[in-house]
């Protein structure tokens, strides 16, 4: 059983006891009469040949209660785009294909580009930012949902519980961020347990009582790729086309919207998807980019909320991470060893070593260039400026789908 602490600024919704999926699928059904809802599956096209994606599909199968889903679908031929919408096809809502790589896609985005929207950076968040421009251009949708497309152990009470504080009309939340374990045999989640949460930690060290350091620090799993938002948010919110998108989504959320507002909920007790790998000879792959990455959208947000970053401030921070690090890998091996999981230390104290590339790398990148790459722009400044490409966009997906 979890705890039921709320002992931060974020409200934490934790799974107290087991509580039938269908009874809150009930619940959601009735509030889906008057507040429709959209899940957004980000995928690359090699995703259907795995494991994940087809347990997806048929756990979806159940799911009656959703308005629309939406599969963001990367590096797609014609013929494996007609394949995968006809996979996608035996699910009981409406579901649209957007096409990244088809004619008309690459059109529209090449007319942002055009009009000096900066969005020559390929990937995860380009797309997911594009897939949201077309769902939004539907005004009767009320929330979106979005989880990543590589969870091998995964069950449809991901989507419900993740939405339900958006959604329901008793609640007040715009914003609700998904966590869980990941743990098998093993604790996972490295970036996490020894780059994120010890770096912000360093950072409490250094500069005492921080609202915005606080806010991060309250996010038990800061890094997950699950999140659900209401339309208003989302039309406003920026997020970065590297790995640093869930710490600006997270930074966009607390400038747009009350932290009351904001809450986070234990979707699945535990969450197994593919592992990224950490070989600290390659700093331009995997965990290492991923960390370089997230350091440099984590120093460009906190700056953004004022904090001036001088080089003795670097210098400390480096050294201060290290002891934080070390200070997490004695916590986990605490918990491993309770818990009778495999737990090597000479492997989590090799991984902080490649952290410390990471962190130096995200510190010569910033100050090199501050801004770095530009965050995609919320959704309601590309309407401001080119007014029916919300139209336009929503039917070329369309057109797309016939």
């Amino acid at each position: 059983m979890a705890d039921f602490c709320q002992n931060g600024v974020i409200t934490t919704l934790q799974k107290l006891k087991p509580r039938p999926v269908e009874e809150i699928e009930r619940e959601l059904k009735a509030i889906s009469q008057k507040r429709k809802m959209v899940l957004l599956l980000p995928a690359l096209v090699t995703e259907f040949e795995g494991k994940a994606m087809p347990r997806i599909i048929e756990e979806l199968k159940r799911v009656d209660y959703l308005y629309k889903i939406v599969l963001s679908l990367d590096r797609a031929t014609k013929p494996q785009f007609r394949e995968i919408k006809k996979i996608m096809s035996v699910l009981p809502v409406d579901v649209r294909v957007v096409w990244h790589d088809g004619p008309r896609m690459k059109a529209l985005l090449k007319e942002l580009m055009d009009s000096d929207f900066k969005l020559d950076m390929p990937g995860k968040g380009r797309s997911v930012w594009m897939t949201l421009g077309y769902i939004l251009a539907d005004r009767d949708v009320y929330a979106i949902a979005l989880h990543d497309c590589d969870i091998v152990n995964y069950n449809r009470e991901i989507v419900a519980r993740l939405i339900y504080p958006v959604v329901h009309p008793s609640l007040d939340f715009e914003f609700s961020k998904g966590y869980y374990a990941r743990v098998t045999d093993r604790l996972y989640g490295r970036v996490t347990r020894l780059f994120y949460t010890p770096l912000i930690r360093t950072m409490k060290r250094i500069l005492g009582y921080n609202a915005f350091i606080e806010y991060l620090d309250n996010f038990r799993y800061a890094l997950s790729g699950e999140f659900a938002f209401d339309s208003n948010l989302a039309r406003g919110i920026r997020i970065s086309p590297t790995w640093g998108l869930e710490v600006s989504m997270l930074s966009d959320a607390y400038q747009k919207t009350s932290v009351n507002r904001i809450c986070q909920v234990e979707i699945i007790e535990t969450y197994e998807h593919k592992h990224q790998v950490l070989n600290k000879n390659k700093p331009t792959e995997g965990l290492i980019r991923m960390a370089t990455d997230i350091g440099k959208a984590l120093f460009r947000v906190l700056s953004q909320d004022g904090l001036v970053m001088s080089e003795a401030f670097f210098r400390t921070l480096m050294t201060t991470y290290i002891q934080e690090s070390r200070i997490a890998i004695e916590k986990y091996h605490a918990l491993a060893l309770l818990n009778g999981l495999t737990y090597d230390r000479h492997e989590e104290i090799e991984a902080v070593d490649a952290f410390v590339v990471s962190l130096k790398l995200a510190i010569e990148e910033f100050v090199k260039d501050p801004v770095g790459i530009p965050m995609l722009p919320g959704w309601v400044r590309v309407v401001a400026a080119i007014q029916d490409y919300s139209d336009r966009l929503y039917e070329a997906v369309e057109e797309d789908n016939r």
